[in-house]
């Protein structure tokens, strides 16, 4: 008697599983939709938040590199490369965020073309394929952009006019300015040699690392221009980041 007692007390405490709760009506489904959207959304803009963040690192490393290197003639041009290396890496954070920001922006285009656009402007032809896709996502997310597209865009978008700067500004720092003392006595590169000279990084000859600047910045134009393949809303413009 007191193992059944026993055994029904234990029944009482036992937490009650029960299945989930799916909509069934369609006011339920619509309001599952609602929210989910404005879940989505909010997934989206966090992630673009961090795209802006990292966008604003690259921007204030540039603006210091640039005030740090061009302030005294007789600043190191060395300077303007290991900028170029940051904001490379910045990039490099920036297209794996961006990737995220993509699966995101997906889901939410998704609804809006195919659900909520139907509700302001129905058209014919439409199927359920969406919502089945959206499921498929939700059960297996997938990146659907490569590192190298994510790159690729955020160079055009952003990232090519601050290495196009930096460039600039070594130009300036090796090819047309000489290290002096002072801004008084600094005059223009005059022959090939001197130009080896600027360039020199310490034991590493100027030659050296105006072939690797070069190298860099023919991957950047490659990167930045190369074929883009364009499915889907991709086709009609450039709307997106």
């Amino acid at each position: 008697m007191l193992s059944q007692n026993q055994q029904n007390t234990d029944l009482h405490l036992k937490p009650l599983i029960q299945a989930p709760v799916f909509p069934t009506t369609s006011t339920e489904f619509i309001n599952v939709m609602a929210h989910y959207h404005r879940a989505e959304i909010a997934r989206m803009a966090g992630w673009r938040d961090r795209i802006d963040r990292t966008t604003n690192w690259a921007i204030t490393v540039v603006a210091a590199m640039l005030s740090l290197s061009l302030s005294t003639p007789t600043a190191h041009h060395g300077v303007l490369l290991f900028a170029m290396v940051l904001v490379l890496l910045l990039l490099v954070i920036e297209a794996r965020r961006y990737r995220f920001f993509d699966v995101y922006r997906s889901r939410v285009r998704r609804m809006e073309r195919n659900y909520f656009a139907q509700i302001f402007s129905p058209e014919s032809g439409t199927t359920d394929e969406w919502i089945h896709a959206l499921g498929a996502d939700l059960r297996k997310p997938l990146f659907l952009i490569s590192t190298n597209q994510a790159i690729s865009r955020r160079l055009r978008r952003n990232y090519c006019w601050m290495f196009l700067i930096l460039l600039m500004a070594w130009l300036v720092k090796t090819t047309f300015i000489s290290m002096t003392e002072s801004a008084v006595q600094a005059e223009l590169v005059d022959s090939l040699d001197e130009w080896w000279r600027n360039a020199a990084v310490g034991p590493i000859p100027g030659w050296i690392v105006v072939i690797a600047v070069v190298i860099f910045y023919a991957w950047i134009l490659f990167a930045a221009f190369r074929k883009r393949v364009r499915k889907g809303e991709m086709i009609y413009g450039d709307v997106h980041v």
